[in-house]
């Protein structure tokens, strides 16, 4: 695996994000992201810097899921701002009732009841990545506040069954330092981000009749090696 320490200058969008030729609104996305991405990286750059290893993991086309572990609020932007193709999220619901959050993060993401799995939302899901949209979704639902992995919930299985979808396992660590559960601002830190090879469908979907929990399963199991492998050793 490849890294890169300058998230700026190493990490360009080269014009993949999803062309719109259907409105304004869209259009307009494509700008935000652009530049919110850029904005995000040179704050990184200059609150203790990034690490990007494995970058070359992410496949440039194709419906792609990235699955991550999620120990701050941070997360979403941080892996956001570093992949190099227009992302879309899985959202608490909850953000989209927010007077214009919600209208503004409708265009980067599906809204998710962490109580409950909802048809609407595995359907949307598995119809993005088949129209070869990337998504990122955080399979633990929730954050982390020990900074130990949770057990992942069955949704992501389902999404990456029905799809079939390639999954690239990432982990995110440092985050939890540089805005902690509780905190109200970032705190300077170092954050790294880790990009595992893709997973292997015959591995992932050893036949139709895998179940969702076991899928959840090896998906957490691959961010758990890749802890082990870095994060940990690094203390």
């Amino acid at each position: 695996m490849s890294s890169s320490s300058d998230p700026q200058t190493s990490l360009p969008f080269k014009g993949d994000l999803q062309k719109d030729n259907s409105g304004w609104g869209k259009s307009f996305s494509n700008l935000v992201y652009r530049l919110s991405a850029l904005l995000i990286r040179f704050i990184l750059r200059i609150n203790g810097g990034l690490e990007i290893i494995g970058i070359e993991n992410i496949p440039p086309t194709g419906g792609v899921i990235i699955a991550s572990n999620h120990s701050s609020y941070l997360d979403p932007p941080l892996i956001g701002a570093v992949i190099p193709r227009r992302a879309t999220f899985l959202a608490r619901k909850g953000l989209f009732t927010i007077p214009l959050l919600g209208s503004f993060i409708k265009y980067f993401a599906v809204p998710v009841d962490r109580e409950k799995t909802r048809t609407s939302t595995i359907k949307s899901a598995v119809k993005r990545l088949r129209n070869g949209e990337l998504l990122i979704i955080f399979p633990e639902g929730r954050r982390s506040e020990t900074g130990e992995l949770q057990k992942g919930k069955r949704g992501v299985g389902m999404i990456a069954g029905l799809s079939k979808a390639i999954i690239v396992p990432a982990l995110i660590s440092g985050s939890d330092r540089a805005l902690p559960v509780g905190a109200r601002w970032p705190r300077r830190a170092r954050i790294s981000i880790v990009f595992d090879n893709p997973l292997s469908p015959s591995t992932l979907y050893v036949d139709k009749n895998s179940s969702n929990e076991e899928i959840t399963r090896k998906i957490m199991s691959s961010i758990g090696e890749i802890k082990k492998r870095y994060a940990d050793n690094r203390g």
